[in-house]
């Protein structure tokens, strides 16, 4: 997976040379989660029988600065993610939008914003900003048609809720917006390697912050272990497993079935389509459909439906 490489001025040529070992690591561009041993079926993959839709179901699409290139425009996000929700009728489209990323030093360095500084004469520790914004003309079209988008960040060395005022600052003008989500695997990796685990002090407080702005904003907060996720504190949340590498549809059930049982009642969502699991998810006859549909008629809890950006262009390609 090659990754677009945007680097801010005054970059110094060993943080060059870090982004550019992220480049080119597609374990840590695509976030590569823990193989399985299940074998690829042979021959075509049986569809899957629909689920029932559940009320509040949002289907949709990641993206980030990283995971498709070219950089799509407004209408191919609409256009294409309009398409996703058509799969399960009654969704609203949404997007994932890595609006703040992390920026070399294996996620324990500083953040990178992907638009201007909102407060110029504001100092945000940690967090190097681009002098456009690569997202905003998105959300327009967002607020205009319909669809959602969710805030996201990886955290690296930023602190959380610092970070929500920053991206709510920059973007909650935007009607589109639902609320703020962190990427687990990139909070604090200094202190693990697959992300710290978050306390429930911790949730509560990023919950707070957020709805500070808007009372019905939400959080997710998103790994693919339990383990990562506060123990108690529910509040305000929806959990995403972005597992991948599972080696079949039905391991992929089996795995995503215990996070959604283990969550329950609260909503969770997936993320899927990563190419780790191409070789079987390429045989079904409509990837998304699919297993979307599986995935409803087994997780009874789930509310966000993402196809991944790394592989979009397989599904919708640019125009």
């Amino acid at each position: 997976m090659s990754r677009s490489l945007r680097v801010p001025i005054g970059l110094s040529g060993a943080l060059l040379l870090l982004l550019v070992l992220r480049q080119d690591n597609p374990s840590v561009a695509n976030a590569a989660r823990r193989p399985t041993s299940t074998p690829v079926p042979v021959g075509p993959t049986p569809t899957p029988t629909p689920g029932p839709v559940p009320p509040g179901l949002r289907a949709g699409l990641r993206a980030s600065n990283y995971g498709i290139v070219p950089f799509p425009s407004p209408s191919w996000w609409v256009n294409s993610i309009d398409s996703m929700a058509s799969r399960f009728p009654g969704s609203t489209g949404e997007q994932v939008a890595v609006v703040v990323e992390v920026l070399g030093g294996g996620g324990r360095g500083n953040c990178w914003a992907h638009f201007p500084n909102p407060s110029p004469g504001t100092t945000w520790p940690n967090v190097v900003f681009d002098n456009t914004d690569l997202f905003d003309s998105t959300f327009s079209a967002f607020d205009q048609n319909g669809s959602r988008v969710w805030l996201q960040v990886e955290p690296a060395s930023c602190d959380v809720p610092m970070l929500v005022d920053l991206i709510l600052q920059q973007y909650g003008v935007h009607p589109s917006v639902i609320g703020a989500g962190v990427d687990v695997e990139w909070y604090r990796k200094d202190v693990s390697r697959e992300g710290k685990a978050v306390t429930d002090a911790e949730a509560q407080a990023w919950v707070e912050k957020t709805r500070s702005y808007d009372a019905g904003y939400q959080v997710f907060l998103k790994h693919w272990l339990p383990e990562k996720m506060p123990p108690v504190y529910r509040s305000g949340l929806v959990f995403i497993d972005d597992s991948q590498g599972h080696g079949s549809l039905d391991a992929m059930l089996s795995e995503f079935s215990v996070w959604g049982q283990t969550f329950a009642p609260s909503p969770v969502g997936f993320q899927y389509g990563y190419r780790s699991d191409k070789k079987w998810w390429s045989r079904l006859s409509d990837p998304p459909r699919a297993i979307g549909n599986a995935l409803l008629s087994q997780i009874p809890n789930s509310r966000d439906l993402l196809w991944v950006d790394f592989t979009a262009y397989d599904i919708w390609p640019p125009g």
